[in-house]
């Protein structure tokens, strides 16, 4: 393994060269999605999720996704990356478009108030207010990340494990 495992809590991508095939690699996540019960395994063409049980999942858990593509006959390179459900990210990225969306329209709605020489506060009150939620998302964003750095262990350490195997 080339990573430290600091380094994927602080950075939720990561990239491993294997010295096994990906066929043998993809072959020994799909016999543990069989032969444990800690984890929900599944498997997509040349793609791994790891979840955790749906009993011990909440809102913001995060899932390790995992793509494994073939060098050479002997050798693969596995890329993860660190995240929440989809829905959930789709969800959160959805929220910060609108923010933007709407702090777009509160600046040109202020401006063309500003150029008709009419009140524009309430315009830039608007404005303010999508700044402090764009922080409040950004700030939620982060905790989130800060508190399931156990879960990603878990998760990083049970990958490790079947590829060691």
């Amino acid at each position: 393994m080339t990573e430290n495992l600091n380094d994927i809590v602080l950075r939720p991508r990561f990239k491993i060269t294997l010295n096994k095939s990906h066929t043998t690699v993809l072959e020994a996540f799909e016999d543990k999605k069989h032969n444990q019960n800690q984890y929900i395994v599944s498997r997509v063409d040349d793609h791994v999720f790891i979840k955790l049980p749906k009993a011990e999942q909440h809102f913001w858990s995060p899932q390790l996704h995992l793509e494994i593509n073939e060098i050479d006959q002997n050798k693969s390179q596995l890329y993860g990356l660190f995240g929440p459900n989809p829905t959930v990210w789709t969800l959160f990225m959805f929220l910060h478009f609108a923010v933007a969306s709407l702090f777009i329209g509160f600046c040109v709605w202020a401006y063309s108030n500003y150029a008709l020489e009419e009140d524009y506060q309430l315009q830039l009150w608007g404005m303010v207010l999508m700044v402090i939620i764009w922080f409040v998302l950004y700030f939620s964003g982060r905790i989130s990340k800060s508190s399931n750095q156990k879960e990603m262990t878990d998760l990083y350490t049970f990958m490790s494990k079947v590829l060691d195997e």
